[in-house]
């Protein structure tokens, strides 16, 4: 932080020694230019711009677009009104008033006119100021998202948009504050320009510019706005996917690093939270010993070995007859196939059905090692002296650390707890022998700084989840989804590609979701309406 402080101080400095004389042409003092934060109210009154463009200027992301426009402003106050000075302002990063300060006669413009010029100044300017609002609300207040994957299958479809919610759980301060805004972790339609990842395939341009290429960046504190409400148990949320290494969503390198905010989007459901002992058996998730009750509108499905009859089975009737999620088979010659997504309803109905000769479910059995669970990393000279048996269908129990609790580590925890204390609390951790040693420090306890979560799929048998990579800390929570404004079958065509029994639902509540997308279609007319009246009066 101390570092942080210093390098704001030294810019500081920098812009005064590069536009001290601007501001003394314009009629306040040159030293004023030298003041943190008052300098930034001297120089927008010197851009004739209201003060309150300062709040969008220490807002991060939003900063990254007004600063170029800043720049622009302060040439413009001093007569370089040129295209090829609005290029030099830009693509100097500022450096270009500097050079006026120094090597013109520049003369200043008192209440200078800041209303466009020309209509492309007038579509410039109203193209600015609204990618400013949409990335304020995407950053701060409501984000849009897309469905991928069928994890949640039932309660959110693939196809499904949504709005997440960021002030539900309080929205984080960008940890990547000079990024483009409006997208993720790259630019899109950028391959061309990119070079290729280590793959050696073509890539998009990163979105950002993270602590590697900018070590400052390192040293900005994690916050996070004050929400309404906390995590409750079974709610769904958007969260940061922990261990993504994965450049884009195309193309994963094991050594990339990226920051949190920047890390793929995910949607599961928080069966475990802070505090809570969860242990998963034949499938179903267990809280401190009690079966987890899920809410009405959760379905869970397994994934099923059928044998058909000899004729076999029509897969594709199969799964829109019976509502299965997806299918993998025939696994052998005998018709034996393996359906993924079977709910309990569906299971019903298909044991009824003729075709099939016998059904059971498919999965692992208690005390069998699954290599693809959580945890993963053991020390080399430990790995021979204890082992989690745990696989997707028997799992843990395991306990979900809060806030300021502590806990003994020892080496049969460590593989637990290692990625929490090492990576997501920023620590340095190593082994010493039979030793535990903590930033320096021999030690055989740890206190958490922040919240954890357990986040599941409903589909148990066809979901990578926490099982997979284990807990979610709370600083990777991006939101709570909680609106449903479009959904797309792909598998469908024409206007039966959307599912408007879904549009305009909400995510949580009881009962089956009710679509207010009527309600939204007569709200549209009646503001149009009265539009229409007001223009004509």
């Amino acid at each position: 932080m101390n570092e942080f402080l210093i390098t704001l101080l030294i810019l500081n400095t920098i812009h005064g020694i590069g536009t001290w004389k601007l501001y003394n042409i314009s009629g306040n003092k040159s030293w004023q230019s030298f003041i943190p934060v008052y300098n930034v109210f001297i120089l927008l009154k010197i851009i004739n711009r209201p003060w309150w463009w300062i709040f969008i200027i220490i807002i991060p992301v939003l900063n990254t677009i007004i600063i170029p426009v800043i720049w622009v402003e302060l040439s413009r106050s001093f007569r370089k009104n040129t295209y090829t000075d609005t290029f030099l302002s830009i693509c100097s990063l500022g450096f270009y008033n500097y050079y006026i300060n120094y090597f013109t006669k520049s003369e200043y413009i008192e209440n200078r006119d800041v209303n466009p010029k020309s209509t492309n100044g007038e579509w410039t300017s109203s193209i600015i100021f609204a990618v400013i609002a949409a990335t304020f609300v995407h950053t701060y207040f409501i984000q849009p998202y897309t469905i991928p994957t069928s994890s949640l299958e039932k309660s959110l479809l693939v196809g499904d948009f949504l709005f997440v919610s960021k002030f539900h759980y309080g929205a984080r301060v960008p940890m990547t504050p000079i990024a483009a805004p409006m997208v993720h972790d790259s630019i899109p339609f950028t391959k061309g320009i990119a070079v290729k990842n280590p793959m050696g395939k073509p890539k998009n341009l990163r979105s950002y510019i993270n602590k590697e290429q900018l070590p400052i960046l390192a040293e900005l504190p994690y916050m996070r706005l004050q929400g309404f409400q906390k995590i409750k148990r079974n709610d769904i949320v958007c969260f940061n996917w922990p261990v993504d290494t994965m450049v884009n969503m195309f193309y994963t390198d094991k050594n990339y690093y990226k920051p949190i905010d920047k890390k793929t989007n995910y949607v599961k459901r928080a069966v475990g939270i802070a505090g809570d002992t969860l242990e998963v058996i034949n499938g179903y998730v267990y809280i401190n010993g009690k079966p987890n009750q899920l809410p009405d509108r959760a379905k869970l499905q397994f994934s099923y070995l059928v044998q058909a009859k000899s004729r076999g089975l029509n897969q594709k009737v199969m799964i829109n007859n019976y509502d299965i999620t997806d299918r993998f088979g025939p696994i052998n010659s005998d018709y034996t196939y393996r359906f993924y997504g079977i709910s309990d309803a569906s299971l019903k109905k298909l044991k009824k059905d003729t075709n099939v000769q016998w059904i059971i479910k498919d999965t692992l059995t208690k005390g069998l090692r699954d290599p693809s669970v959580f945890p993963h990393n053991m020390p080399y000279n430990w790995s021979r002296e204890f082992s989690y048996n745990w696989n997707n269908d028997f799992f843990g129990p395991i306990y979900i650390h809060k806030k300021n609790t502590s806990i003994n580590i020892n080496k049969d925890n460590f593989p637990i707890y290692k990625r929490l204390i090492e990576v997501y609390e920023d620590n340095d951790l190593r082994i010493d022998g039979d030793k535990i040693i903590i930033n320096g420090v021999e030690t055989d306890q740890y206190t958490f700084k922040q919240d954890y979560y357990w986040l599941m799929g409903d589909n148990r048998s066809n979901s990578q989840d926490s099982r997979s990579w284990g807990f979610v800390p709370f600083d990777h929570v991006v939101g709570k989804p909680v609106f449903k404004w479009l959904s797309i079958d792909y598998n469908a065509k024409g206007f039966n590609k959307i599912r408007w029994d879904r549009m305009f639902t909400t995510v949580h509540g009881e009962g089956k979701p009710t679509s207010y997308f009527l309600h939204f279609i007569v709200l549209i007319i009646i503001w149009n309406l009265i539009s229409y009246f007001r223009r004509n009066k």
